[in-house]
């Protein structure tokens, strides 16, 4: 807690506050782009090869 309170102090208690919600986000994010990237994987399990629309021929 006197971290907290020394580090408010010197800095500033807004500069707390964005270095917590900051610390806090940076675990949501690196899920998100794991989420992301993985998301093209998904996708070519769940559909058949035939209707990938890159391996379709126009007919006409």
């Amino acid at each position: 807690m006197e971290v907290w309170l020394s580090m408010i102090k010197d800095v500033g208690f807004p500069a707390v506050v964005t270095f917590y919600l900051l610390y806090r986000i940076e675990g949501k994010l690196d899920e998100l782009i794991q989420s992301v990237r993985a998301l093209p994987d998904v996708r070519t399990a769940e559909q058949p090869e035939e209707s990938d629309p890159r391996k379709l021929k126009l007919q006409g």
